[in-house]
């Protein structure tokens, strides 16, 4: 795949976006309400307030674009993990702050949820394809590794746990919880509040989270 950079726009403003961010914000609730196969470039550019033609111009076609979304969705999630300052805490409440982190992430980010799931559901063709998502994903197994082997200098955590399994499991929670929140909720919390049973989950991950890594 040829040499580029990963398109970064900006939170969306309607009032200030230029017409390539309202192309690709437009592309990114598309494809998470669609899938690639499912969004036509004549909705995008509808949904943008544009033509066809204008969407081929910036983005050439709709896998290009698609590529642009995904490499950005996960951007966008370690970006948000780098900006915590993991390495100036202490190596639990570090812990504890990227759980809570990454399980918030995950549910005020419905449109990550889908693209990475119907991305899953394509069995990783696209991912497979850009070596810069491997590139950008590195990160958030640095970043755990810096705070399990501060940790297990300190004899907090446990040296048999590695960054890799843990990221696992705080995502599976993570992922659960949004991914499956209408249904579960549905035949498991009817009539539960929704906030009150968001902070518990949240909790749980941390608990479950701090068991599995401390000796």
């Amino acid at each position: 795949m040829e040499h580029r950079d990963i398109y970064l726009p900006g939170p969306f403003d309607e009032a200030t976006a230029t017409l390539k961010e309202k192309i690709f914000f437009s592309a990114i609730a598309l494809f998470a309400e669609y899938g690639l196969n499912g969004a036509r470039m004549e909705q995008i550019a509808e949904k943008a307030g544009t033509t066809k033609r204008m969407v081929v111009y910036h983005f050439q076609n709709k896998e290009h674009l698609y590529m642009q979304v995904l490499e950005y969705v996960y951007t966008r999630i370690r970006g948000a993990e780098h900006q915590l300052n993991l390495a100036q805490l202490p190596p639990v409440e570090a812990m504890v702050l990227l759980v809570e982190t990454t399980f918030d992430y995950h549910a005020d980010n419905p449109d990550f949820i889908r693209i990475i799931s119907m991305e899953n559901m394509q069995r990783g063709r696209y991912a497979r394809d850009s070596a810069r998502l491997k590139e950008v994903n590195r990160s958030a197994l640095t970043l755990l590794d810096d705070i399990l082997q501060r940790g297990q200098a300190k004899q907090l955590f446990s040296t048999a746990v590695t960054a890799r399994d843990v990221h696992r499991l705080v995502s599976s929670f993570s992922f659960h919880y949004a991914a499956n929140s209408y249904t579960f909720a549905l035949l498991f919390e009817e009539g539960s509040d929704a906030a009150a049973m968001r902070a518990h989950y949240r909790a749980m991950a941390v608990r479950v989270v701090l068991r599995y890594i401390c000796p």
